[in-house]
């Protein structure tokens, strides 16, 4: 059974705009893989709330998708093993009935 979930990523800025594209195909190539994507919200370039690898700012992308349960995991070990990417976090979407 398929559950909705949203990705959140902080990639690195001192890196061109290029880069930060191949990491959003990279990522959103991979859920489309194993899920179908929903929305993609570019947020761009933010204040981090705290230094991170001496990185000041962050190109934000929130990603809103729905894939089976054991996919969300996979795509936050892979996003912590990718370099350019300062932080992830993945959550699943309360159903509408627990609202």
């Amino acid at each position: 059974m398929s559950e909705k979930y949203e990705a959140l990523f902080a990639f690195r800025v001192n890196s061109d705009e290029e880069a930060q594209k191949a990491l959003l195909a990279r990522f959103t190539d991979l859920i489309a893989q194993h899920g179908t994507i929903d929305s993609v919200d570019e947020w761009g370039k933010r204040r981090l709330a705290y230094e991170i690898d001496d990185e000041l700012d962050g190109y934000y992308v929130l990603i809103n998708f729905t894939s089976e349960p054991s996919f969300p995991a996979e795509l936050e070990r892979i996003s912590n093993i990718t370099d350019g990417v300062l932080r992830s976090l993945v959550i699943k979407k309360p159903d509408q009935e627990e609202r």
